[in-house]
């Protein structure tokens, strides 16, 4: 094996890891990518003989290199049109992570839902938050990566966590109950019910739609049953005939891709609670879809 076979297969038994920060921290895959990427350049290009443990160096490069492009996104986001979802992203928890605890934290904290919540919090809180709550990551080992004091690690971590579980909307984990609620969500909204829609909605239901003002969708959060119903029983018999459906698994939960003429274009994930949709996501926005092209 030659010496760069070597360096390539360190960096390639961490890379689904740094992956997974990035995308977490960044909530783009193609962000997380490139960030992946620089990281791989600089590990390559790095003097590694004074490193004592690669996945620690490899986070942190990953790490800091995410800031990075997170500060300069959140400029970009404040000219956004319309809300803003992040990337879908098709997992396969449940094949690829065989601990079911370990699998519903990974799950979690990739989930939408989360990931908006994560949204509002500082770049700093985002990585402590992210290196802690998904990854498990001791508190000295996050204060040696983000160049900070252990004290002032702790303080940011807890006061991300408590913000998002102040934010966190309540939702249903088991993926079959969740499957089975979009599955008769789809069928309400083909078949042109608004009674079977209304019966399956929660009133405080919230849609939150993402076209980036480059594709049909709301620019502003859609609130309350009757709202959200009529609107997406709207859009289904506008372009019914078009759409063709597939279900995966998207950011660790069941959710369902819209094709329309074998190309992406809509990915509908819903939150559950007690047996009712609470909240609808629509991403529509073409350029975060390129990722989902079968």
């Amino acid at each position: 094996m030659t010496a760069r076979e070597t360096v390539l297969d360190a960096f390639e038994e961490h890379r689904s890891l740094l992956t997974g920060v990035a995308y977490r921290m960044l909530g783009g895959s193609a962000d997380a990518e490139d960030v992946v990427q620089e990281a791989w350049l600089r590990w390559s290009a790095a003097d590694r003989d004074d490193v004592r443990d690669t996945r620690a160096y490899l986070v942190r490069i990953t790490t800091r290199l995410a800031l990075d492009r997170l500060r300069q996104a959140r400029v970009r986001r404040e000219a956004y049109t319309g809300p803003w979802l992040p990337e879908p992203v098709v997992t396969d928890l449940a094949t690829t992570v065989p601990d079911t605890a370990e699998r519903a934290v990974l799950a979690d904290s990739v989930s939408l839902a989360v990931l908006v919540v994560l949204e509002s919090l500082s770049p700093l809180e985002r990585a402590v938050f992210v290196l802690r709550e998904a990854f498990g990551f001791p508190h000295h080992e996050i204060a040696e990566a983000l160049d900070r004091s252990e004290p002032a690690v702790r303080q940011l971590a807890g006061r991300a966590r408590r913000h998002v579980e102040e934010r966190r909307p309540r939702y249903t984990v088991d993926p079959a109950l969740r499957r089975d609620l979009t599955e008769r969500f789809l069928a309400a909204a083909t078949g042109g019910s608004i009674e079977r829609m209304m019966e399956l909605l929660a009133p405080d239901v919230r849609l939150v739609g993402d076209s980036g003002g480059k594709a049909k969708g709301p620019l502003r959060v859609i609130e309350s049953a009757d709202k959200v119903g009529r609107f997406l029983l709207a859009v289904a018999e506008t372009d019914r005939p078009a759409y063709e459906y597939r279900f995966l698994e998207i950011n660790g939960g069941p959710a369902l891709l819209v094709l329309s003429q074998g190309r992406p274009d809509t990915v509908l994930a819903l939150d559950v609670a007690d047996g009712r949709v609470t909240a609808v996501y629509l991403q529509r926005n073409p350029d975060k879809l390129t990722g989902l092209l079968p």
